[in-house]
């Protein structure tokens, strides 16, 4: 086929908005400093020798400039220092500093696997099992020196690996991924969204998605993008080798550590306030296709050529204009020769330099691709072409001639991943225009005239077209309504399988390594894959249980739809913990031989003989479970994004896998981020949700150890609520434009009107009654109408009695008022299933579909004595106990809304409709129709 060149793209208009990069931070163990960054990328043509790390306690972060609290930095993982240090030098290298108070900054990080808190969090909590073993083999080995200590053995090895690995109240916090975009929103006063995203080695491609995605919706002003790879245990390199991703142990081809920042902004707005523009991203384009097995990177390279023109046709710029193109290098052998082929058969015309970032700075993974973005993004700049190499071998650095038809400089950036996505982006040189820059006090005028979404206006509702649920003993979401109607929760003692009661709990006692409550809303994992799905045993069992569980929460989603397909392009974006349960064991089963060094430096077996302590460590070691090496299936089920592309694979999607964490508002980001993506046209489809397990050990125990868990059950609003109860669950939502699922025939369930999402920008733990009104507001400024022809809230609910009252003080801010005709209603599914973490909001707007569908308003439960500080009366608001019809108002649908919080500050409020009883339509809900027979649960049969 012939190349796509300037003859074949008309140069025009393509209707969409340029994107200025205006600030750029790198942080390499070679080059720190975008200048220090420059020269190296620039000038180095020849291969990395050895992977690149930093030394220990490199490079050093002063935690104090940021006003980070003693007690909290002691729980900051290592990633969160090197970030916040990349904010702050990209923000200063964008004359932005800490101004503080930006309603419209977004903050998006991108990383992949887990922390290091996270693991040594995993390690110490699964080290008290093993120094239970090494008691017992202490106890069998037949030396009475061992048996007298055994006991002291065991508790010498837990506290060593207290001191040595670290413990303290704010490990939950300072583990999580979403508190680093916190962190930095908190640090800098950037007050608009905040989530942290993992698609694998496409993860930067994915952050820079997100952020260009939430500028062009006018629903942000400008977007800070930070990502960054370390490597923060050693299993992280077998298990890439296993997948063929590095080359052999002894080879230099190793995992780099790197971390950046890029700070992005409309280019019409960055040229009138007169920023300094680095380059202009024109327009990408990424695309997955769904496989079945296990994940794999795309060999066609034929695909990657219709990447490469689809992004060309979308920025209106050729590939012949294009002078340089930059490699991510991510992908290995016979996917990278693919991806070569398909570059120099499509740039064949303009012959362009090709590089690969992973010459200069080794393999950075989920890092990779905003490095290579940030070179060729230097280079526009600089109008310089770096150093690289040919098969002739080495070329300098050269002056970049500029086009003879004087159009600007132009670069391309490729990447993928090894789930199958495939990412392309067309950047530009910025050639200044005639304008006038805004005076700051004309930019604080506009700033004011921005606090209504710009664009935002009346957006296009999206429909729900598909659902499915399973949270504690509901196995599906007509049982999980059931269980609404019943009006009784579902919390109950965890199983001993996931909570060991002689190693992790103790009731009535604050402890670093123990609960203090053995309670929970747990939900039972499959121990087998969906009929149809494919799956063989051996990769099934390596699937992290939260994988196995949103598979089955698909397997009913699609059921509802009866096989019909889904064609076009998709998003599935799903809410998870980025630190899988599989990725922490992975590390805990590869730390087994430090474990035992550690036995055999302890001083209560001082007086064994070296074979005694052999004996006693190969007896732990059996009675331990000695663990397997890793598989190729053994990465598969230790990525976040994963669940997202297994669900690509199973159902054949050309869906782009996303995962999505802002603490436990990350069900509603994901959501958000879906409707982003429909309402700019860069999907058809999206596939959306959240899923988490917190009842185990490790979360119950870190919960703890920060007071969050209630002692007794978690009962939202109520006089005696000291905290929450942890639960299982998952839910997913199929999602459409209105538009086109009312042509497609779908049924719709319901439709997603508007949605707010904003940061607190204050502390870490404690919420704020502003930053929830924010995200309120902004959910409203998308529809035509007024809070108060909303029905009922579904709240967040956490059962804390600073989070009630702070919740219903913000929710009386924005719903209350003379205009109110009807108190409204407010309920919470927590009270049945507890707090599902990345899962709660789905948990919450599940109970709202089916709340709409069946007109029912749902109850509250274990709501005995309302708390009186809450004021309801004053909104009016009402907290039912029991179900009851949800009447409609007259010439109006039932509204609801679905608010979301998480820790850090995070925030987003969701609204929600059926469809107008007035105008009816094709997807018009079933529920609309009282003449319809119904089951149990008050869903049509």
């Amino acid at each position: 086929m012939h190349s796509v060149d300037a003859s074949c793209i008309q140069q025009e208009n393509t209707g969409t908005e340029r994107t200025a990069i205006i600030g750029i931070a790198a942080l390499t163990p070679r080059a720190v400093g975008a200048e220090a960054y420059w020269t190296w990328v620039r000038d180095k043509s020849d291969g990395m020798r050895e992977p690149a790390h930093w030394a220990p306690g490199e490079p050093v972060v002063d935690v104090a400039r940021f006003g980070i609290p003693p007690v909290q930095a002691r729980s900051m993982a290592r990633l969160q220092l090197l970030m916040l240090e990349a904010a702050d030098q990209c923000l200063t290298d964008a004359g932005a500093g800490r101004a503080g108070g930006d309603d419209r900054t977004d903050v998006v990080v991108g990383t992949c696997f887990g922390l290091d808190r996270q693991y040594a969090n995993a390690l110490r909590i699964a080290g008290s099992g093993y120094a239970r073993e090494v008691e017992r083999a202490a106890l069998t080995l037949g030396s009475p020196e061992a048996a007298e200590n055994a006991s002291q053995a065991a508790d010498e090895l837990r506290g060593l690996l207290r001191r040595t690995l670290g413990a303290a109240p704010h490990d939950r916090v300072g583990e999580m991924a979403s508190t680093i975009p916190a962190r930095i929103a908190s640090a800098f006063g950037l007050r608009g969204r905040t989530l942290a995203v993992e698609s694998a080695d496409a993860t930067s491609f994915l952050a820079l998605a997100q952020a260009i995605g939430s500028l062009r919706a006018g629903l942000a002003d400008r977007a800070l993008v930070v990502t960054g790879q370390l490597r923060e245990s050693g299993v992280l390199s077998s298990l890439l080798r296993s997948k063929g991703l590095l080359g052999p142990a002894a080879h230099a081809d190793g995992l780099s550590e790197g971390v950046g920042a890029l700070l992005l902004k409309p280019l019409a707005a960055a040229e009138q306030d007169g920023d300094r523009i680095y380059a202009t991203i024109a327009d990408w384009h990424v695309r997955h296709r769904g496989r079945p097995g296990a994940f794999r990177h795309e060999v066609s390279a034929e695909r990657h050529r219709d990447t490469i023109r689809a992004a060309h046709r979308s920025a209106g710029a050729g590939t012949g204009t294009v002078g340089y193109v930059e490699r991510a290098g991510t992908a290995a052998d016979e996917a990278d020769d693919s991806e070569l082929a398909a570059l120099e058969a499509e740039f064949v015309a303009a012959a362009p330099v090709f590089g690969t970032v992973r010459d200069r700075i080794g393999r950075t993974f989920a890092h990779a691709g905003l490095a290579a973005v940030t070179t060729a993004a230097l280079a526009l700049h600089h109008r310089t072409l770096p150093a690289h190499r040919t098969r002739s071998g080495p070329v300098a650095a050269a002056s970049w001639a500029p086009p003879e038809d004087s159009a600007p400089r132009r670069a391309a950036v490729t990447g993928a991943s090894f789930t199958g996505t495939l990412c392309h982006l067309v950047l530009e040189e910025h050639v200044p225009r005639p304008h006038t820059p805004r005076h700051h006090a004309d930019r604080g005028r506009t700033e004011v005239a921005r606090a209504v979404p710009r664009g935002a206006g009346l957006p296009e509702p999206i429909a729900v077209i598909a659902y499915g649920g399973r949270f504690a003993d509901a196995e599906n979401a007509d049982a999980y309504w059931q269980l609404m109607l019943d009006g009784h929760d579902r919390l109950r003692p965890v199983p001993a399988d996931r909570l060991d009661r002689e190693l992790h709990y103790a009731p009535g006692a604050l402890s670093l390594n123990r609960s203090y409550t053995e309670l929970g809303g747990h939900a039972a994992v499959p121990q087998s894959p969906p009929r149809g799905t494919g799956i063989g045993a051996e990769r099934y069992a390596a699937m992290d249980a939260a994988q196995r569980m949103t598979l089955a929460v698909a397997a009913e989603l699609f059921g509802r739809r009866a096989g019909r397909p889904l064609t076009g392009r998709g998003l599935i974006a799903l809410a998870s913990n980025l630190g899988l349960a599989a990725d922490r064991q992975a590390h805990v089963d590869g730390s087994l031989g430090e474990l035992e060094d550690r036995v055999r430096e302890l001083t209560a077996f001082k007086a064994l003989s070296t074979p005694e302590v052999e004996r006693l460590l190969d007896t732990a070691r059996r009675t331990y479970g000695r663990p397997a090496g890793p598989t190729p299936d053994t990465l598969d089920g230790a990525l976040a994004s994963g669940s997202a592309a297994l669900l690509a694979g199973v159902y054949g999607l050309e869906a782009v896998p996303l995962a999505v964490e802002a603490a436990c508002a990350s069900s509603l980001a994901a959501l958000d981020a879906a409707m982003t993506a429909l309402r700019n046209g860069t999907a058809d489809y999206a596939l959306a949700g959240g899923v988490e397990l917190p009842c185990s050990a490790r979360d119950m125990a870190l919960c703890s150890a920060l007071g969050l868990l209630s002692h007794t059950r978690i009962t939202p609003f109520d006089t005696d609520a000291d905290g929450f109860t942890p639960g299982d669950g998952c839910a997913l939502f199929l999602l459409k434009r209105q538009a086109d699922a009312e042509r497609d025939g779908d049924e719709i369930v319901a439709l997603l009107t508007g949605m707010g999402a904003a940061n607190d920008a204050k502390s870490l733990i404690a919420p704020d009654v502003e930053g929830q009104v924010r995200a309120m507001r902004q959910a409203f400024a998308q529809v035509p109408h007024a809070p108060s022809e909303v029905d009922y809230l579904e709240a967040h609910g956490t059962g804390t009695k600073v989070g009630d009252r702070v919740e219903i003080a913000a929710t009386g801010r924005v719903y209350g008022g003379p205009e109110r005709t009807r108190p409204l209603e407010i309920g919470s599914a927590k009270g049945f299933v507890g707090h599902t973490f990345a899962a709660a909001g789905g948990a919450g707007l599940l109970r709202t579909l089916l709340a709409l569908r069946t007109a029912t308003l749902p109850p509250n439960t274990n709501l005995h004595h309302p708390n009186p500080a809450l004021e309801l009366d004053t909104l009016p608001a009402v907290l039912g106990t029991r179900a009851k019809a949800w009447p409609a108002a007259p010439g109006r649908p039932r509204r609801a809304a679905v608010s979301s919080f998480g820790t850090g500050g995070i925030n987003y409020h969701l609204l929600v409709e059926e469809l107008s009883p007035v105008t009816g339509g094709p997807g018009r809900p079933n529920a609309l129709r009282d003449d319809e027979p119904k089951d149990g649960t008050g869903l049509p049969r």
